[in-house]
């Protein structure tokens, strides 16, 4: 068993590269392990970014109308969650978004729209969309719209989308257990046309559906496989009306271990504590911010987080600093 989570960061900051074992290590330490588990993900983390935290914005632009069976989305196929339902929104109505986004000190403003992929004429707009808001506002634009084939890939990059997401949510061995509507290896082929198209990419997963700790590892190890730029690691909190509404919520502690362990396994990606984190973080959430440079403010795509204002004062009062959009 690794007791010297301060030398495993050093060997890795390095150059060394975390192994499967180490990283299986990190997300069982014991709880009176924890301090120290995040001070070496910490090392990781200020060497790249030093103590700034990015903050991205989810827009919701196509609501709910989803074909997918997605155990634990409340928009999919075979959820009953009440949920807004709505088609793609406008490029105005985006745009204004946008705006708001960047009065929060944003980066990053995240267009998803629920279903397997873009519906007929939605690509249209989104791309009108994104170009506007590349045109009119200072942000980054991350796009996720399900599954993409090249065409589609080079359509966003042309529009000026800078960043693509699709996650993958679990290992492959645990994927059919969550969904049977399409296939972990389908997500993992969008990832790799992204990023064949030249867009950046951003691919994570969702922890506390049932897989096991190899699964998480295996989650990880997948990732930095692909050489993906973001990641975001998502609590689940689970939904009533969805399949998974039943599985109680993870503890804080097993929260933030599965954090460290992908910041020890991807130490120089930027790693984003993301939907859940309130939900399952509670009183602890100001210690993901020794593994995590980011986070999302404003809620998510289907629930409220604490808010903006909730989210710069946990930042300033734990000693970080509210990114800006130069150094995205």
């Amino acid at each position: 068993m690794i007791t010297d989570w301060i030398k495993l960061a050093e060997r890795i900051a390095a150059g060394g590269a975390a192994t499967r074992e180490e990283a299986l290590a990190v997300v069982r330490a014991p709880e009176d392990e924890l301090l120290s588990v995040l001070q070496g993900a910490f090392l990781l983390r200020r060497l790249r970014f030093g103590r700034r935290v990015d903050l991205h914005v989810i827009e919701n632009v196509r609501g709910g109308l989803c074909t997918e069976d997605c155990a634990y989305c409340s928009q999919s196929a075979v959820s009953s969650a009440e949920v807004p339902v709505h088609e793609t929104r406008d490029p105005d109505t985006v745009l204004e978004h946008a705006r708001a986004a960047t009065a929060c000190g944003a980066v990053r403003f995240c267009i998803v729209a629920s279903g397997r992929e873009p519906a007929a004429g939605e690509l249209d707009r989104v791309c009108a969309a994104v170009e506007r808001v590349k045109r009119e506002v200072r942000i980054q634009v991350c796009t996720s719209l399900g599954r993409l084939d090249e065409a589609a890939a080079r359509r966003l990059k042309a529009a000026g989308v800078d960043r693509y997401n699709h996650n993958l949510e679990t290992s492959e061995r645990f994927f059919p257990h969550i969904c049977s509507t399409h296939t972990w290896r389908e997500r993992y082929e969008t990832i790799q046309r992204a990023k064949g198209a030249g867009l950046e990419v951003c691919c994570g997963g969702l922890i506390g559906m049932g897989e096991t700790e190899e699964d998480r590892v295996d989650l990880a190890f997948a990732i930095r496989e692909l050489g993906v730029d973001s990641i975001p690691v998502n609590f689940l909190d689970p939904r009533p009306g969805t399949p998974l509404e039943g599985r109680p919520r993870l503890r804080p502690t097993e929260c933030l271990t599965t954090l460290a362990m992908f910041r020890y396994v991807c130490p120089d990606r930027e790693i984003r504590a993301a939907g859940g984190r309130e939900a399952c973080l509670r009183s602890l959430q100001p210690l993901v911010l020794w593994a995590a440079n980011s986070i999302f403010t404003q809620g998510y795509l289907t629930t409220p987080g604490q808010g903006w204002e909730r989210d710069r004062a946990m930042i300033e009062e734990a000693g970080f600093e509210i990114g800006d959009w130069v150094r995205a």
